[in-house]
């Protein structure tokens, strides 16, 4: 008999927004399974991690979880989109040393009675360590985009510097965005930030653009391009980058 699992509710805090109903019918042994990452000490590691309909039915559910070790002065960088599953999730634990750094951007993006999710806890263990958090949100539908990102700094990690920004935007009334920013911070001498805001185009560009004949799905497409943007802009690979928004604009596309 193999050792019971508990699976998440509605009261953990991780899954407070996420569709609980969704992984109730999943492989136990997939739903525990998580990928380790280590980063050896004064190396880097770029990698992106996708979840696109190309994965699978557009209402499975799609699960990817990363443990991420970062050496002392080691950098990791991850971006992330998450465009596919009814519900679709990507989970980063990282713990970092002296004088390492996180990047981590990432995009959610969707509609129809789907739930799209990037949860992050990043624990810096030692002094003198980085982290930046870039997370936009696009959803459009019953869709319902999802960030919750802590941020640990222990008893004498100095000089830690710490950032997350977060930005939804909701292209349809029906929609939702959700934001949980956390920090928890037991030295003195630290940097740490974040920000969270939600909202819809901005109607005076698209009045700009239509002024100047750009039909409105073209306006939208270019005002979301740009909007997005920001969660790659710390990836100096422009093959890789384009990659990754094509895989938005191909969802943006099928709805518009």
């Amino acid at each position: 008999m193999t050792e019971s699992v508990i699976l998440p509710t509605r009261r953990d805090e991780a899954w407070r927004y996420s569709d609980t109903d969704a992984i109730a019918g999943i492989d136990l042994g997939r739903f525990e399974h998580w990928e380790d990452v280590d980063v050896p000490a004064g190396e880097t590691l770029r990698r992106c991690v996708i979840i696109a309909d190309a994965d699978g039915p557009n209402d499975a559910t799609e699960l990817r979880r990363l443990r991420v070790r970062v050496g002392d002065g080691a950098r990791c960088e991850l971006f992330v989109v998450v465009s596919s599953g009814r519900l679709g999730r990507v989970e980063v634990v990282a713990l970092l040393g002296d004088g390492a750094h996180l990047e981590l951007g990432g995009v959610t993006i969707g509609g129809r009675d789907t739930t799209r999710e990037i949860v992050s806890r990043v624990a810096h263990e030692k002094p003198n360590g980085t982290s930046n958090q870039v997370v936009r949100a696009v959803h459009w539908g019953r869709g319902t985009g999802n960030f919750l990102g802590r941020i640990d700094v222990v008893s004498g990690a100095q000089k830690t510097d710490a950032a997350q920004s977060f930005r939804g935007l909701i292209l349809e009334r029906g929609a939702s965005v959700n934001a949980v920013p956390q920090l928890e911070i037991f030295a003195d001498d630290v940097k740490c930030a974040h920000g969270a805001t939600v909202g819809q185009l901005d109607e005076q560009a698209r009045f700009y653009m239509a002024a100047r004949g750009l039909p409105p799905e073209v306006a939208r497409r270019l005002l979301v391009q740009a909007f997005v943007a920001d969660a790659f802009v710390a990836l100096d690979n422009e093959n890789e980058r384009e990659r990754l928004m094509r895989v938005v604009l191909d969802k943006l596309d099928r709805h518009l």
